[in-house]
């Protein structure tokens, strides 16, 4: 079994990578040849903490993977991550485990490069003006998906910590994000709002975390954050006023999406409003963006064939390359 750490993974797998692969599992999707059980998730409410189990196979590839995440948000007092993440991959010719490996990194890569596949097929192609809502682990990999499908020229940052914003920001310039493109923390959040031409909501917020008043005409957002019932990214205001509405995920949606579950009970909406998932806009089957008055929303849960997928990315690229570490089990 081949065991491979995160530096390697973020050494040899980027952005562009994960998109290529997400792109692959969304046609296999579509050909019917993805399992996917239903996720199991534990929670240990003293801690405000969960543990998720999720299972996957891809019968086009004859690969399996499981992927075990751990979010403990009380962690990073402790000088812990919140998130924690460990994949297993399987051979589904013969059986054998190929591959354990770590899955934090990946876990917030694929989440971009699903953001990236969606913003591509939702936004307007002319997208200049990105909005990032909350500056934590899951949103820098948000905004390097952004930044491979369009031409971002200013980035807004809101964050409730101006300096976290402050060092979010930094940390964009190390990863050699462009000086042409301005990157500026901003404290009104409905000024932030008004100007975006694209949102990312990456927070675990249970309440919505702007006024969907504030949604311009043409605007797409994403919401990556929410993933339990009780969580609402967006309010219903937002949601009444989107033209498509796009999932990664139906199962998911309904059972973990808190702004869409909390929608589905008011009278004026329900799930049959969902345009499709996003395996359908980007096989054609349903239409993507039609004009540049559409506000497009493209809500994510998180499903463990996006995880098999960039897993199985990484773990063609250890044996090509020759990294990771080899053991008998």
């Amino acid at each position: 079994m081949l065991i491979i750490n995160e530096h390697e993974i973020k050494n040899c797998y980027v952005m562009k990578d994960a998109i290529q692969d997400v792109r692959h599992i969304l046609a296999s999707m579509t050909a019917a040849k993805v399992e996917n059980p239903h996720r199991t998730v534990i929670e240990f409410p003293l801690n405000s903490a969960s543990v998720l189990y999720m299972p996957s196979a891809d019968k086009v590839q004859e690969i399996a993977s499981v992927k075990i995440v751990s979010i403990f948000p009380e962690n990073p007092s402790q000088g812990k991550p919140t998130t924690q993440g460990t994949m297993l991959l399987t051979d589904t010719s013969d059986g054998s485990h190929l591959a354990l490996m770590n899955a934090s990194y990946l876990t917030r890569l694929r989440t971009g490069a699903l953001s990236a596949i969606a913003t591509d097929l939702l936004s307007k192609k002319n997208s200049k003006v990105l909005t990032v809502i909350g500056t934590g682990a899951m949103a820098f990999e948000q905004v390097l998906g952004i930044l491979e499908v369009r031409a971002i020229q200013k980035i807004y940052l809101v964050n409730p910590t101006l300096k976290k914003a402050e060092a979010f920001k930094e940390r964009l310039r190390s990863m050699n994000v462009e000086q042409e493109i301005s990157i500026q923390p901003l404290e009104q959040k409905s000024t932030a709002i008004q100007l975006a031409d694209i949102i990312c909501c990456s927070t675990r917020s249970v309440t919505p975390v702007f006024d969907g008043d504030d949604i311009q005409p043409g605007t797409h957002v994403n919401g990556v954050g929410s993933y339990l019932p009780h969580m609402r990214e967006v309010d219903f205001n937002f949601i009444e006023r989107c033209s498509k509405i796009v999932v990664d995920d139906f199962a998911g949606i309904r059972e973990e999406a808190g702004e869409l579950i909390h929608a589905n009970e008011q009278n004026s909406w329900s799930f049959d409003s969902i345009h499709g998932e996003l395996k359908d806009v980007a096989s054609g089957k349903i239409s993507s963006r039609k004009n540049d008055d559409e506000i497009t929303f493209f809500k994510c849960v998180g499903a463990a064939y996006f995880d098999l997928a960039v897993g199985n990315g990484v773990y063609k690229k250890a044996v090509r390359d020759k990294f990771g570490t080899t053991i008998d089990l």
